[in-house]
């Protein structure tokens, strides 16, 4: 037959376990808990960062649009700086024409 010491002991060893296992319960419930939250944060920071990633995208359209019209624009100015050059080319040679003829004809 048992001791009853024994049993005492052993019945003492078994509520220690069992508290260590409603412990272990409720500490899984608490870091589940946890989780859950943090997976809600970090959802709102991925919200986050998806609105800031359509904004900078919006930012980079109107940017290329820029581009474009800064590139039209340069191409005007070149033709218009083409033309400016080659009237004052002209003038310049019938100035020289003009004087050459003067001189050369007395």
């Amino acid at each position: 037959m048992v001791e009853p010491g024994l049993q005492e002991r052993v019945a003492r060893l078994e509520g220690r376990v069992q508290d260590f296992g409603d412990r272990f319960d409720t500490l899984e419930r608490r870091l589940d808990g946890f989780e859950r939250r943090m997976d809600a944060r970090f959802e709102g920071v991925d919200r986050r960062f998806q609105s800031i990633d359509q904004r900078f995208e919006t930012v980079d359209r109107r940017f290329v649009v820029l581009d474009a019209r800064l590139h039209a624009l340069d191409d005007k100015l070149s033709k218009q700086f083409r033309w400016l050059v080659g009237g004052q080319v002209a003038v310049f040679l019938s100035v020289i024409g003009t004087l050459s003829a003067a001189l050369f004809l007395r």
